[in-house]
This record gives C-alpha cells, structure tokens and sequence, in this order.
C-alpha cells in the first residue's frame, strides 16, 4: 500500500510538472504532437530510471563510504548527461524520424531539471532501494501523462477558432494552468 501511495502521489497529486512547475522547456517545446510527447516520455523515463538508480548506488556505495557527499551535484549531473548521450543515440539511429521531431529538446534532457530532482529528492527523502525504484518510474510516467495530455489539448486548440491574441504560447500557459488546477483537486487522494 505504501508503494501505491507513493506512486499515485508522484504520479497524479504532486506531479512534477504541474505542482512543482519542472520541466517546463520540454513540456512547452515537445507537447506540439502526441507522438512526440509519446517519444519525449519514455526517453525521460529511461533517463529518470537509470539515472537515479545508478546515482543512488554512487552515493551509497562511493560518495557516502568515503564522506565525500559534496560530491553529489556533480556526480549526478554526469551521470545524467551520460545516460542522455546514449538515449540520444539510440534514437536517432532507432527512430530518426522522432530524433527530427524532438530536435533540440532531447539533449535538453541533460539539464532538465526533473532528472537531477529525482535523483537528489530520492537521497534527501531517506528512500531504499525499492522506494527509490517507484519513485524513479512513476515521477516520469506522470510528467509522460501531463505531457501526452497536455499535446492533445494544444492539438485540439490548433484547430479552435481561437483569438489571434491568444494562439500558440499564451493558449497553451492558460491550458498548463488549467490543467494544473485540475490536478491540484486529486490532493485528497494521498
């Protein structure tokens, strides 16, 4: 049950993007197309998952042993630029066309900040390795769930008859803020 808490709290009433306002650059940039929001989110998956799973054995197995936890910021960035290197190429020699599509977004995985939050909020909450692991899987689902559905909504205001005021960016922050206010109505869940 703890796990389930854990998870529906990342995913759906603290949701990174929505509560904590991370990730916006990617979330503003990528959420064009649902295909590229599907694309955008499981490569934040991998990299949150990954990242965090490798930062938590290098914290408590290197950093900590040897009282050099000052040495977390950094080693936790490289880690995280690592892991986006190899997701970059894997996808673009995998799926070219979604390599296109991300563009410049997908190595902006490396200073998104949702990454290093993730890694860094799994040490400072205390968490063991299987919290770390729900934590490290359900934070990125839900960025991946705001951002596929925040995409069909901007698809959907494409097509409105919206003022010319309003379109492109000014819709979609009123949208982002809507949304944000809907989510904040699930915090009686947890």
């Amino acid at each position: 049950m703890e796990f389930l808490t854990l998870a529906i709290g990342a995913i759906l009433v603290n949701n990174i993007v929505l509560s904590k306002f991370l990730g916006l650059c990617p979330f503003l940039g990528v959420s064009k197309s649902s295909k590229s929001a599907i694309g955008m989110g499981f490569a934040v998956i991998f990299v949150i998952f990954g990242a965090s799973l490798i930062t938590y054995f290098l914290n408590y197995y290197i950093l900590v042993p040897n009282e050099i936890e000052y040495m977390q910021l950094i080693t936790f960035i490289l880690v995280i630029a690592a892991f986006v290197q190899f997701v970059e190429m894997f996808i673009k020699k995998n799926s070219p066309s979604l390599y296109k599509t991300l563009g410049i977004y997908l190595p902006l995985i490396t200073t998104n900040c949702v990454v290093l939050y993730v890694a860094q909020d799994n040490i400072a909450q205390g968490y063991d390795l299987l919290h770390t692991i729900v934590n490290s899987i359900a934070v990125p689902v839900g960025y991946m769930l705001v951002l596929y559905l925040f995409a069909c909504l901007r698809e959907r205001l494409d097509s409105a008859d919206t003022p010319k005021a309003w379109k492109g960016n000014p819709i979609a922050l009123v949208t982002a803020g809507l949304m944000a206010l809907a989510f904040s109505g699930l915090a009686g869940i947890v």
